[in-house]
Parts: C-alpha cells; sequence; structure tokens
C-alpha cells in the first residue's frame, strides 16, 4: 500500500484578539531576509504569476506588497537588476490594481502608467526597479514571496483545532474553497478569472457538526467530504472561531490550504494505444470508445506546426455540431509547457455519465477569407480514473481526487487534496509481452532488428567460445597429473610429492632448467630435475605437481634448495608456493618462497634456500589474503575463471562457459522485464546514508534475484559438485591421486617377484610402509634402511647369479661372495619379518577405497540435468528478450542495450573484484583458515622402467647450482641485453616523440601567411618613402591607405579577397610640449623643445579641436574624442616595440568608419584641425582582416615613427592566426598527434618522476636531466598557451560580432599565438638538441664529446677572448661610423655586423667609402686578430683535443651495448654478424652440455657394468 503524500500549510491571522508582536523576536530561515515584521524570499525560479502566487502560497505566504517607499528600498538592496520580479498587484473589483488582499495601493514607482486591462504586476529590470503592469500574465519571470511572522508559538501547527484548559471551541463561520483567486481571504472578491475556474462551499454545518463544544478538534476529514471547488488552484478551508470558558472569549480565524498530492501510477504495459493523424485541411473527425461512466478522458494532441489555433467538439452517438455538442473547447490551453497546452481533460461530469462511442470533431480557427491550412494533427485518447479506498465506506471513491493533465499512456497522474490509501501491489508488476503474438512481432523486425540481432551474435558467440573452451579443457587434462621424476632411483621406494606453484607475477614463468633439493632432520635428497617430457613446466600461474623418491625417510622437513642454470629465452623464474607431502605418513610442508630466481631481478640470485612455513606463517594476513584472492579469482569468480580455471577442477571450462552464457542471457531477460517502468513519486525513499532508494526499486531487486539466482545456482552447483563418472582402470594408462599408493606397492611387488625375492616378506614389508608412523617413529625409520639394505643385496644376489664363477679369478672368490651375500640377506629377512609380525595382513586399499567411495558428490549422471537446466535457461531468456525488444520499438531497445552493456561491464569488471577482494580480507582477518589443495581429479603417470635395463647417473651443470663466477658473467651479460633493449626502446620512443612533435609544429603554420603578410604589406608600404613629413604622412593615408583600406568590393581590401573585420583605427602617441631642456646659449633662439618619445615625456591630456584647448576633466568631453587620451584598457590595446621605442598601449584615436567616404571625411577633418604636429612621435594604424581562402585572420599595424627630427618612419607588423580549424584529414591527423604527444610527456614525466625519487639531489647535476625537465615544463606551458589562445580568439570573436560596427582589436589574440609559435619553436630546438644524447652511443659521437670535454678549458678561454675583442671592435665602430652608416647605427647594429663578417656577410664598399684608410686598418686588423688568429687557435684546441682522445680512447660498457644491440637487430632478420668479442659466450653455467627444460640424460648400462661402484654411488647419502 503506498500513502499518498499531503501538503498541509497554515496561515494564520487574528481577527479579534491581537498580540503585541515585539520587531526584534522576528526571525526567518537563512534563505529569506526579514523586514517590517515579515520575511522576504526573492525566488529565483521563473513562474508565471498564478503559479507564483501558488508557490507562495505553498510555502506559507504570498506575492510580497508595496506598501510604501521604505518596503521598496529595502526590496532594491536585494534584487538582481538583470531579472523581472512579479509582485502582488492585481485588479479589484472595482477593474483597477490592488494588492491581492483587496486593500488599494497608496504607494507606486510605475515606469509608466498601467495599460489598460492590466492583470498583474512586475518590477521591470534594468529601469532602477520602476514597475510595469501588463495583461499578459502568462510570460515566467522570477518572485518575491512575503510570509508573516515566524516565532516559537507558531512553528508546528498542523490541522487541529485547540483551546486552553477548560475552554471549548465555538464556531462562527467557515467554509471551503476559494472566494478569490489571488488571495486566500481578500477584502474585495474580484470576479473569477475564465482561465480559472473557482468556487467556495459554505462549511459551517459540517465544522460544527464536528467541533462545535470541543476542546479539540481535527478538521482535515471535513475537507475530504467536500468536492474541490477549485480544481485548477488550491483549495482554503477557513475557519472563524473562538474559545469559550465562561469569563474570557478569544477569536481566531485560521486558514488551512490543501494542496492536491501528485501520485503518478503505471498503466497497464500490455494496454493498446491508438493514435489518430488528422489533416486539418478539411473537418477531421475520429471515433473514441469510453469505457465506463467513472473513467476520465483525456486527449492527447500534439499538432504538426505550433501555434495551431483550432476547435474541438465532442459529441455522443452522433457527430457534433456548433449547436449540439457534449463538450467544446478551444485550443491551445493555459499550460506551463507544450504539452499542457494541448491536453484535453473531460472528467465524468463533464461527459455528463455517457459511455460507448463518442464523435471527436476538429475544426481549425483561420483568418478571414483562408478556407483550409496545410497542417496536421496527432490525436491520443485516453481513459483512466483515479479512485481511493475509503475505510469509513469500504469502497472505493474518487472524492477529492481528479485525473491530471501529466497523464500519458504509460502512467496516470492522479491529483488528490486529501490523505488516502491507493490499491497497489506488494509485488511490482512487470512489463508485460504476449507469446501470442510472436508471428506479429517478428513481422517488425525490419524495422526494429537490434536486440534480436544481438541475442543471435550472443548465441554465435558462445558456439565459437565452446569450441575454443573444449580445446583447452584438452589440454588441461594433459597437465593434471604427477609427474615421476625420470632421475628417481627405481630402488627408492620411499616417496615424496611435490607441487610448486608459479606465481602471477608478469614474466613468471621460465625456460630455465629448475633442481631441487630435500632438506630434513634425517639428511636431505639428491638433486632432482623437474621436468616433464610431455608438457611444458613452471608456466605463469601454474601448479606443477611431481614424485619423488628417496632410500629412507628424510624426516621433518627443514626447507628445501631451488636453482636453476638460467638457460632459455625467458630464463627468470618467480616460483609462489610449494607443498611436499609425505605419501607415507601423509605429512605436509609447506615452503612459503614468493621470490625471483634470476641474474637481474630481486636479490639476483639463481640459488636459494627457502625454510618451512610454520602455522604462524601460514595464517598471516598477506599469506592468507593473496592466496584466498588468487583461488577466488582463478575458480570463484565464474567469468574470468573461463581463463584462469584450474586444471584440476572438475567444474570444465565448456561448462563455465555455458554458465555464463545462461546468466548473462537471465540478466538480460529480468533487466529488460523491469526495464522503464514509471516510477512511483508516492513511495517513501528510504535513506541509508548518502544512498538512498523507493520500495519501488527495492522491489525490482528483490524480484529479478528470485527469477535470475536460484536456477543458475542451481546449475553452477550441479556442475561443480557431480563426480566425475568412473572408468574402468585397465583400459586407462593413469590413475587417480587416491590410487597413487596402491599403485605403487604393486609395483614394488611386481620388481619383488622379478628379482625372485621372497614374496611373504618383501610384499609385507611394502605394504607396511604405507602405515603412518606414530609411537614407533624410530623403528618405523631403522625398518625403512633396513628394507632399503635388503633390497640392494638382492640385487646384488642376482647380478651374481647371471654373472657366474666366469666372472671371478677363482671358483672359490665366487662361492664365497655369493655366500656372503645371501647370509646377510638372510638376516636381514629375519629381522624384517619380526619387525612386521605386528602389522594387518589386510592391504591398505580398503583404506583408500573407503576414502574413494565416501568422496562427497552429485551422481555423475547428475550432469544431464545441469545441461538440460542451461538449453531451457537460455532458450526461455533468449525467446523472451527478443520479444520484449521488438516490442520496446527500436529507439527504447538501444536504450535498453547501451543501459544493460554499461552495467553487465560494471558488475563484471568492478563490482565481482571488488566483492571477491572484500571477502578475501574478511576471510584473511576473521576467519584465518588455511585451504588445503585439493588433488581429487589429479592422475598419476607411471614412469615404464625396468630396474636391470636403465640406471640413471647424474652428471652435467643441471645438477650442481652455477658458479659464482658463472652467475657474475650471466648477470653482466644480462644486464647488458637489458641496457641494449633500453637504448633501442629508448631510441623508438623518441623518435615517435619527435615525429608527433614536429607534426603538431607543422600543423600550426600555414606557408599562406608569408604570401599574406607579404601581399599586406606590399599593398598598404610598397609605394611609401622611406621618410615622410607631417603632410606625406596625411597624403599617404588618404591615398594608398584608404584605396586598399577599402577596395573595389565593400567590407574587403585591396583585391577583395580579404575581410575587414570592423573599423580601422588611427592612434598617435604624442610628448608635452617644451618636454626638454634647451641648452643656455641658445634659449634666445629657440623658443620651445619637444623631447623624443619616453613614457614620462608623454602627453596624457585631454584638449579640444586642434590641440588649443584642455578641457582637463571636464564631463563634457567625449571618451571618444580624438583629442582625449584613452587607456590602454579603454582601447584593449597593449605596448608596442618599434624600432626606437617601446610605446604604450593608450593613446589618442579615432575611427576611419566603414566605408571609403567616411574615412575621407575622417581624414580630413583631422588635417584641417592638426591632429598630426611636431608633438606627435607615433602613429598606429591597426585593423583586422580575415582571408577565407587560406583561412587566416591577419592583424595589421602600420607604424609611423618619429624620432624628433621631423620626419616619420613607416614600419609594419602582420600576425596570422588560424581562425577556425580545418575539417579536412589533416586536421584530424593533427589532433590525434597532439592527443598521442601529450601522452609521451605523461610517459616522460612517469620516468623522470621516478629518476628524480632515485638520484635526489644528484638529479639536478645532469645537464641532460635538465634538457629533459625543460622539454617538459616547456610542453605544458605550451599546452596553456594553447587553451589561452582557443580562449581569446573565442572571446575576441564573441566581441566582435557583437561591437562589428567598430574597431575590434584582436591584438591579445596576435599575442597568444605568438608566444605559442615561440614555445613550439624552442620544443623543437631542444628535442633537436636531445638527438645528440641519443646518438652517444655511436664511437665517433661519443669520441667528439670526450674531445670537447678534454679541451674545454682552453675553449672556454679563447671564447673570453673572442667576445672581448668583438666587444671592443663593435664600440669603435659605432663611434665612428654611427653617425653615417646605418650598419653602425647603434652598437647591437654594429655588434651584429661584426659578427656577420666572421661569416663571410659584410659590406666593405660603404666602409671604405666612408674613410678609406681608418676604415681599412681597423676592418683589417678585426680579420686578422679575429679570424685568422684567434679562430684558427680554437680550432687548432680542439683539433688536438681530438687527437688525443684518439690516442687515449679506452672503449666504454656503451660500446659492447652499442655491439650487442646490433647483434639482436642482426639475428632479428637473420643477417650473421662476426664480432672480434663474443659476449654471450658466458651467459650459461657449465659451458656445455645445456639443453632445454624438456631435455634428459639417461646412461642405459649393461650386466657388465661395474655395480659395487654403481651401488656405492646411490648408497652413500
Amino acid at each position: 500500500m503506498c500513502q499518498a503524500i499531503l501538503h498541509l500549510l497554515i496561515l494564520m491571522t487574528l481577527s479579534c484578539h491581537s498580540l503585541a508582536e515585539n520587531e526584534t523576536n522576528v526571525t526567518c530561515p537563512e534563505h529569506q531576509r526579514a523586514f517590517g515584521g515579515s520575511c522576504f524570499e526573492f525566488v529565483g525560479i521563473r513562474h508565471s504569476f498564478f503559479s507564483a502566487q501558488a508557490w507562495c502560497e505553498g510555502n506559507g505566504g504570498h506575492l510580497a506588497f508595496i506598501p510604501d517607499e521604505d518596503t521598496q528600498y529595502f526590496l532594491e538592496r536585494h534584487m538582481d537588476t538583470k531579472e523581472d520580479f512579479w509582485f502582488g498587484v492585481a485588479p479589484s473589483a472595482e477593474g483597477h490594481l490592488s494588492w491581492l488582499d483587496g486593500s488599494p495601493v497608496t504607494y507606486s514607482k510605475w515606469v509608466s502608467s498601467p495599460e489598460p486591462g492590466a492583470a498583474c504586476g512586475y518590477v521591470l529590470r534594468n529601469s532602477g526597479f520602476h514597475w510595469e503592469a501588463r495583461n499578459n500574465c502568462s510570460k515566467n519571470r522570477s518572485f518575491i514571496c512575503q510570509f508573516g511572522k515566524y516565532s516559537d508559538e507558531d512553528s508546528g501547527r498542523n490541522t487541529t483545532l485547540q483551546c486552553g484548559s477548560g475552554q471549548v471551541l465555538m464556531i462562527d463561520g467557515g467554509f471551503y474553497g476559494r472566494k478569490s483567486i489571488h488571495y486566500c481571504r481578500s477584502k474585495f472578491p474580484p470576479p473569477a478569472s475564465p482561465q480559472h475556474e473557482c468556487g467556495w462551499a459554505d462549511a459551517v454545518e459540517s465544522i460544527t457538526a464536528r467541533c462545535h463544544g470541543r476542546q479539540v478538534c481535527q478538521i482535515a476529514e471535513v475537507a475530504n467530504s467536500f468536492a474541490d471547488p477549485c480544481p485548477q488552484l488550491k483549495s482554503y478551508l477557513s475557519v472563524d472561531y473562538h474559545c469559550k470558558d465562561g469569563r474570557s472569549r478569544f477569536c481566531a480565524q485560521v486558514n488551512f490550504i490543501f494542496f492536491p498530492s501528485k501520485i503518478m501510477f503505471p498503466r497497464f504495459a500490455g494496454e493498446q494505444v491508438n493514435t489518430t493523424i488528422l489533416d486539418l485541411g478539411n473537418f477531421s473527425t475520429t471515433v473514441i470508445d469510453i469505457p465506463s461512466a467513472n473513467s476520465t478522458l483525456v486527449l492527447k494532441m500534439m499538432p504538426s506546426k505550433v501555434p495551431l489555433p483550432f476547435k474541438v467538439l465532442l459529441g455522443y452517438n452522433d457527430y457534433p455540431t456548433e449547436t449540439n455538442y457534449v463538450a467544446a473547447t478551444e485550443m491551445p490551453q493555459q499550460g506551463a509547457t507544450q504539452e499542457e497546452k494541448y491536453t484535453w481533460l473531460l472528467h465524468p461530469e463533464d461527459l455528463k455519465g455517457n459511455t460507448g462511442v463518442h464523435y471527436l470533431v476538429v475544426r481549425p480557427i483561420v483568418g478571414p477569407g483562408i478556407k483550409s491550412i496545410n497542417a496536421s494533427l496527432s490525436i491520443t485518447p485516453i481513459t483512466t480514473s483515479c479512485q481511493f479506498w475509503n475505510k469509513s465506506l469500504l469502497d472505493w471513491s474518487k472524492s477529492g481526487c481528479r485525473v491530471g493533465a501529466n497523464t500519458t499512456h504509460l502512467e496516470t497522474q492522479c491529483l488528490c487534496n486529501h490523505l488516502t490509501f491507493f490499491g497497489n501491489s506488494f509485488f511490482v508488476t512487470p512489463n508485460l509481452v504476449d507469446p501470442s503474438r510472436t508471428a506479429e512481432l517478428f513481422a517488425t523486425f525490419a524495422d526494429n532488428p537490434v536486440v534480436v540481432c544481438f541475442v543471435a551474435a550472443l548465441f554465435l558467440a558462445y558456439l565459437l567460445v565452446l569450441v575454443w573452451a573444449r580445446r583447452k579443457d584438452i589440454q588441461d587434462t594433459v597437465k593434471v597429473k604427477v609427474t615421476e621424476l625420470e632421475d628417481n632411483d627405481p630402488m627408492d621406494e620411499y616417496r615424496y610429492l611435490l607441487s610448486v606453484c608459479t606465481g602471477h607475477r608478469i614474466g613468471a614463468s621460465t625456460s630455465s632448467q629448475v633442481t631441487v633439493t630435500l632438506l630434513g632432520t634425517e639428511g636431505h635428497s639428491e638433486p632432482h630435475h623437474l621436468t616433464d617430457s610431455k608438457k611444458r613446466v613452471f608456466e605463469r600461474g601454474a601448479v606443477d605437481m611431481f614424485l619423488l623418491t628417496t632410500p629412507f625417510s628424510l624426516g621433518d622437513l627443514q626447507g628445501i634448495r631451488l636453482w636453476h642454470n638460467n638457460s632459455g629465452s625467458h630464463s627468470a623464474w618467480y616460483v609462489g608456493n610449494v607443498m611436499v607431502q609425505d605419501l607415507q605418513t601423509e605429512e605436509k610442508w609447506h615452503f612459503l618462497c614468493n621470490s625471483w630466481l634470476s641474474v637481474d631481478i630481486d636479490d639476483c640470485s639463481l640459488d636459494k634456500i627457502f625454510p618451512a612455513a610454520t602455522e604462524m606463517d601460514l595464517k598471516r594476513f598477506s599469506n592468507l589474503f593473496f592466496t584466498k584472492t588468487t583461488k577466488d579469482f582463478n575458480d570463484g569468480h565464474l567469468w574470468i575463471s573461463v581463463i584462469s580455471r584450474p586444471p584440476s577442477s572438475h567444474f570444465t571450462r565448456v561448462q563455465r562457459v555455458s554458465c555464463c552464457f545462461s546468466l548473462l542471457l537471465c540478466t538480460m531477460l529480468t533487466s529488460i522485464m523491469f526495464y522503464g517502468i514509471p516510477k512511483d513519486p508516492s513511495d517513501q525513499v528510504m535513506d541509508l546514508g548518502t544512498f538512498e532508494f523507493t520500495w519501488q526499486q527495492f522491489m525490482i531487486g528483490v524480484q529479478s534475484s528470485l527469477i535470475m539466482f536460484p536456477v543458475n545456482i542451481l546449475i553452477v552447483s550441479i556442475f561443480r559438485f557431480t563426480r566425475p563418472r568412473e572408468q574402468n582402470l585397465k583400459t586407462l594408462p593413469t590413475i587417480t591421486f587416491l590410487q597413487t599408493k596402491q599403485f605403487l606397492l604393486s609395483e614394488h611387488i611386481i620388481s619383488c617377484a622379478s628379482l625372485r625375492f621372497p614374496s611373504n616378506n618383501i610384499c609385507t614389508f611394502s605394504d607396511s610402509s604405507a602405515y603412518p608412523a606414530s609411537a614407533e617413529g624410530v623403528i618405523q625409520k631403522n625398518r625403512n634402511k633396513s628394507q632399503y639394505l635388503y633390497r640392494q643385496l638382492c640385487r646384488i644376489d642376482s647380478e651374481l647369479s647371471q654373472l657366474g664363477p666366469s666372472g671371478f679369478p677363482n671358483p672359490h672368490s665366487y662361492k664365497q661372495a655369493l655366500q656372503q651375500v645371501q647370509s646377510t640377506k638372510e638376516l636381514l629377512e629375519d629381522q624384517l619379518v619380526a619387525s612386521n609380525r605386528g602389522l594387518p595382513d589386510e592391504p591398505t586399499n580398503k583404506t583408500y577405497e573407503k576414502r574413494t567411495c565416501c568422496h562427497g558428490g552429485l551422481p555423475w549422471w547428475f550432469i544431464f540435468f545441469g545441461w538440460l537446466l542451461v538449453i531451457a535457461t537460455s532458450v526461455v531468456s533468449g525467446y523472451f528478450t527478443m520479444l520484449y525488444g521488438l516490442k520496446f520499438g527500436k529507439p527504447r531497445s538501444i536504450s535498453w542495450l547501451v543501459s544493460m552493456v554499461i552495467s553487465f561491464f560494471q558488475s563484471v569488471l568492478l563490482i565481482q573484484p571488488l566483492k571477491v577482494l572484500c571477502f578475501a580480507i574478511f576471510f584473511a582477518l576473521v576467519i584465518k583458515k588455511v585451504d588445503e589443495e585439493d588433488f581429487q581429479n589429479v592422475q598419476f603417470e607411471r614412469n615404464h622402467r625396468n630396474i636391470g635395463e636403465q640406471m640413471f647417473v647424474r652428471y652435467g651443470s643441471v645438477y650442481e647450482p652455477p658458479p659464482l663466477a658463472d652467475v657474475e658473467k650471466m648477470r653482466r651479460n644480462r644486464m647488458l641485453e637489458q641496457k641494449a633493449f633500453a637504448l633501442i626502446k629508448e631510441i623508438l620512443i623518441y623518435m615517435g616523440f619527435l615525429w608527433m612533435l614536429l607534426l603538431v609544429a607543422h600543423g600550426q603554420r600555414d606557408p599562406n601567411a608569408f604570401y599574406l603578410n607579404t601581399h599586406i604589406k606590399q599593398s598598404f608600404c610598397g609605394n611609401a618613402p622611406a621618410t615622410m613629413a607631417i603632410q606625406d604622412v596625411f597624403n599617404w593615408a588618404k591615398t594608398s591607405l584608404l584605396s586598399n583600406l577599402f577596395g573595389q568590393y565593400p567590407g574587403f581590401i585591396t583585391d577583395g579577397n580579404s575581410k575587414l573585420l570592423g573599423n580601422a583605427r588611427l592612434r598617435q602617441l604624442r610628448v608635452k610640449k617644451n618636454s626638454c631642456e634647451i641648452a643656455g646659449p641658445m634659449l634666445k633662439m629657440v623658443p620651445g623643445c619637444s623631447a623624443p618619445y619616453s613614457w614620462e615625456a608623454e602627453d596624457m591630456g585631454s584638449y579640444g579641436p586642434g590641440w588649443n584647448t584642455s578641457v582637463g576633466n571636464n564631463i563634457s568631453a567625449s571618451i571618444s574624442s580624438p583629442w582625449t587620451y584613452q587607456t590602454h584598457s579603454q582601447l584593449r590595446a597593449y605596448p608596442v616595440w618599434g624600432e626606437l621605442a617601446l610605446y604604450r598601449g593608450g593613446g589618442f584615436s579615432v575611427e576611419l568608419g566603414p566605408d571609403l567616404q567616411t574615412a575621407t571625411s575622417t581624414l580630413d577633418y583631422l588635417f584641417n584641425n592638426m591632429w598630426f604636429d611636431v608633438y606627435t612621435r607615433a602613429i598606429f594604424v591597426e585593423f583586422t582582416v580575415y582571408n577565407a581562402n587560406v583561412n587566416l585572420l591577419c592583424i595589421v599595424t602600420l607604424l609611423l615613427e618619429s624620432p624628433a627630427v621631423g620626419a616619420f618612419q613607416l614600419n609594419s607588423e602582420m600576425q596570422s592566426v588560424h581562425l577556425y580549424l580545418p575539417g579536412d584529414g589533416l586536421h584530424i591527423c593533427i589532433m590525434t598527434a597532439e592527443i598521442i604527444y601529450m601522452l609521451f610527456i605523461l610517459y616522460y614525466m612517469f620516468n623522470q618522476g621516478k629518476l628524480m625519487k632515485q638520484q635526489r639531489w644528484l638529479y639536478f647535476k645532469n645537464k641532460w636531466n635538465l634538457l629533459e625537465l625543460s622539454i617538459i615544463l616547456l610542453s605544458w606551458s605550451a599546452v596553456a598557451a594553447f587553451i589561452q589562445r582557443t580562449l581569446i580568439t573565442n572571446r575576441d570573436i564573441a566581441y566582435y560580432q557583437n561591437h562589428n560596427d567598430k574597431f575590434v582589436s584582436f591584438y591579445q589574440t596576435g599575442t597568444s599565438e605568438s608566444l605559442f609559435q615561440y614555445l613550439m619553436a624552442f620544443l623543437v630546438l631542444l628535442a633537436t638538441v636531445k638527438l645528440w644524447h641519443l646518438l652517444r652511443l655511436n664511437p665517433k659521437m661519443n669520441m667528439i664529446t670526450a674531445a670537447l670535454q678534454r679541451a674545454w678549458t682552453s675553449i672556454s678561454g679563447l671564447l673570453l677572448i673572442i667576445v672581448i675583442m668583438l666587444l671592443a671592435y663593435s664600440i669603435a665602430c659605432n663611434v665612428i661610423y654611427g653617425w653615417n652608416l646605418s650598419s653602425y647605427k647603434t652598437f647591437m647594429d654594429a655588434l651584429m655586423t661584426l659578427i656577420g663578417l666572421q661569416i663571410g656577410i659584410f659590406n666593405y664598399d660603404e666602409v671604405l667609402a666612408s674613410n678609406p684608410v681608418l676604415g681599412g686598418l681597423l676592418i683589417g686588423s678585426c680579420i686578422v686578430f679575429v679570424t685568422f688568429v684567434v679562430l684558427n687557435l680554437l680550432l687548432s684546441v680542439i683539433l688536438m683535443a681530438f687527437n688525443q682522445e684518439q690516442k687515449y680512447h679506452k672503449p666504454s660498457e656503451e660500446e659492447e651495448i652499442v655491439d650487442l644491440m646490433l647483434m639482436k637487430i642482426y639475428s632479428l632478420f637473420g643477417i650473421k654478424r662476426k664480432h672480434a668479442k663474443d659476449t654471450r659466450e658466458s651467459d650459461v653455467s657449465g659451458g656445455c652440455g645445456l639443453a632445454q627444460n624438456n631435455s634428459r640424460n639417461i646412461l642405459s648400462t649393461s650386466p657388465d657394468s661395474n655395480i659395487f661402484q654403481m651401488s656405492d654411488k646411490y648408497v652413500n647419502l
């Protein structure tokens, strides 16, 4: 049951007895402002006038009243000048404007007289807070709400009337509804608006009957007994009452505002929706069926064009006419949204209780003379009703509830004004689909193939993955076995099971030959080579099991020793955990290795001893967490285990893939079943901290889980716990691990029989070895040793019998040896028989048979039920998912599919791994249980060897740890290989980085920029003289400037290819009068002077025309006047470097105008008023053009400078910018290069960060590190400059679009473009310099670098001498020729000229023409001393240093790296390369005989071998 929410707000007004309120007691919420005993809230939400008043009433107030100037001033201080605000003024009954409560407007601030028929008022924005009244009240504006006084006594009121102790309620009056649409109880009720039909009903009798004479009365139920008299607005229950106790009288009026609760109910999903499209060219009709008299008809109309006025008529059982109809209206109606404006609600009372067929006629409203219109109208009729369960009547009722305008075919909106219960189901009804419409739905496949194709693709992908999974399962069967080591001695009967787990780290697998030695308290085992000829061992994450034999028990194992010979392509090995189990006693030892056996990782060791783990070590958090996480991911996580399934698990990959497929389809079905179900707004929100959910959402989750999880959990459980089918051992080459001991015992019995040993003794002894040692542990160990000695004697006896007396020097020696062996053997037999008398005669087979039989699990035939469930759930889920998809339609299907895919990957890749990690943490911290390995499905493969035919001989480097010298060589070679590969990687990455950088740099420049700049410069400056007087400046401006600025095409310059953006601007900088001091003797001859330009001498005053009258700070002076100085911020200009000085961005400016005529008249005005005069020092002509042909924006600045000598020199500066990015393929390539370049920068930042962390302050002492750091900093600076350029360009373009009739300054855009280009240029420079560092491994480059380092002291001294001589000659040339030759006019010009002399760029004629003797002497001495002497000395020093470096150069390790790198490259391409020293000859220990991991070294022995020496070799441990 869902409870509707009813908002009850109370307005309290005292009418008979008022209490004095203190202004200081008024408190308001934080978002409101207090004034005059009321609280005001400035609401930024925009509503219409009536909606704004309803919003205020809904919060306990009304639209604000402004009764006096103080209130107006208070509101002005808090209102936004850019917003219109509704306030509480509306027409009264007499027609004039009054406040909403009917009181007259005594204070006003109208911007103009209210227009006739004005119905509402608001504060007009940008008008000085003046008021304006309009008759259109539907426009959305902000508004001001006014609330009564808030105090502790008034807070928390409810719908209860209550008197004090000993008092009773006396009802004086009351009504329900509205007497005014504007205010709850106005003094002068205006007539009802036709837009809002409101009324009221007398409620005195109902209230009196319920409350009169009682002390406490709840009146909420009174409102429920009335129909809503004001359906469009809120209704009020107004009560006038007083409390009477015989002595005093307290009178009050209480108004209760009842808000209609908006409740959304989902409609039946299978209900058919009929939409009719009518052509309004003629009178259009449609038929509507109304099934019930209690139904409300909702007509959703959507015209083809908006607005579209039309008239709608509804008739019953006949076509309606203008005079005969059931209901009629005109559209559009009033509404906040387009949907509401074209929605017609007809309640049961409007339909007059008629049911059955109705006819709807639509007639467009057109102007005079128009017969028809070209428009269409879609009409969707919806019949629904809103009813609630009346507890008092025990029946469904619709009193106080009506259908809302937001009703759709998916959900019904109910507006109710009371608290009630609505009928609803405990479970959420899913989307419904009719399977009988399968053919009909699949007929729409062409229009909506999304879900069907997706499901079909899933089935196809499932079949393909199934084939892959089956192949992997077949491969796993080879891995699931115990490998009997081939270097086990056939005579050794004490067996250990080794389980070696390789880690999961990257590169954990190894191709080396691994050897192990067990270290026990009773002795150590022989070294054993862990290998298998039929499978690869020690792969990443794999578990390999080996059977290792020893002559007798080693006692309690204390450790294991592991090493390998570092052979193969990937020699490093990360060993995880090792478990050793004594098969006789079933005791287990765990070794937590978790270490690298490598020459270049971790501690760089190939030989390590690992101690046995204690119980505390096994229960350590790190071990439990890692073990549990690994096991859960590899076996527990259904999706990940498809790839990393343990080979020993009964749960195959095929079964796991099938479970995943079934689970995915079931998830899709439950998702699509509840997708798009309308939310029930009446649902209570359950809050769990920051997590919120509704009951509907909770039930959807529960129902989805009940549909999806039980069947899938059942499928997984069947597959996981079903035992494999038992097979006949006679037909199988392998047996299970639980039968391993039985198999080994039978092997020993066969061996005994072949050697003609007494079967009763030997077999009994062998059988006894299977019993675990308990109290007789010491006796058992001695018996094992005696047994081993007895077997050796049996073998010697056999060999002596086969050899015969011929193998001895005389028969006596043969008989003596045979007798000695047999007597010793008989003695051991007596001891063994005596020690075995207490053992049971039953073989141990029954024990293991019992364990095997008692092993839990489902019968093997349950597997068929699992597959049946997989097929059933997959087919059913897929079928209904396709039906739902076809029913949804294409847009909704795509939306569901996208959400489904996102949620699926979120669950598999994020949620489920997090659950695994959290459970592993809980397991490791709380449970702390060590999981035992399960070897139930492991097979044992027998090794077919006859004792008498093959004997293993241990020799070779694999059985000895690598010597330290060989390990050191391996380590050095490995380090060289790593450095070589690191160098190749560094070069390749840097080549990619440099390539991307060059692409980015090239993409930022356009070769057309040069031609555009040259063309503009030639057009405006080509015919200009070198120097110009003031009159020449005017002539140039009126001819060359204006003729090119305003070309033959309006708005374009020169030949019409470049668009002029805005107007061109003239700006001049002046100096003050008498701004320089005149020499004393010349005071009488020169009346005044003006200094060259400087910031101190610049004139910043304001003048009148002709520079005659200074207006100073006169406010009447126009800011845009050419005689008024403007700052750089006003002109949007910046300082500019000229040939003579740095000029400010301000000045006196004038715009030339949009056309030639205006520009000419402007120049004439300036000329006539002497705008240019002797105090002018710089003239700027600024304009911007855009050439669409090459997509370039050119910012042009023509600068005329005067050095205060009366002449102007013309200079120009052009900056071309890419305004818009092109959309061609090159642009996409450049963008891709920029993204890749930033990825490179992040990569280099990561590397340099690690290096900085390792080296700390030493990092900054390496020049190449500083170069890398500079490249990174410049790259990020370039990114910042690029962003700044983009933002500034967009800002300037927006300014131009709003002020295209003025001068628009793009100077900052050009500056940001130049900054970005400079940064890119330096980036390319530094990146190219870094190539020197990458080429350091080249012997010649290395030698050059060493030579420069050797000679740096001498080179620095000579460079200092060169600098001093150049400075001396530059100063001399500037002093001698600076007044005459332009090449020496400044010190910097003289210095650059002399530097050019050293490289052959020099003009000898101008020097010799000026002064042949002095010029020849000066320039000749410079050439002799600088060029011939000092520069040659510099070259000699470098050559001598290079010669010495060649003699004493020592090959570095880097040269070996280069040699190794070249060898790797040649071998990659199959090219043979000869070199002097092969650094790879010593990369293995032992030098020869090293094979791959699966190689074997078995020596077949003959009967003639020295059996005594052979026996001694294996007896002496």
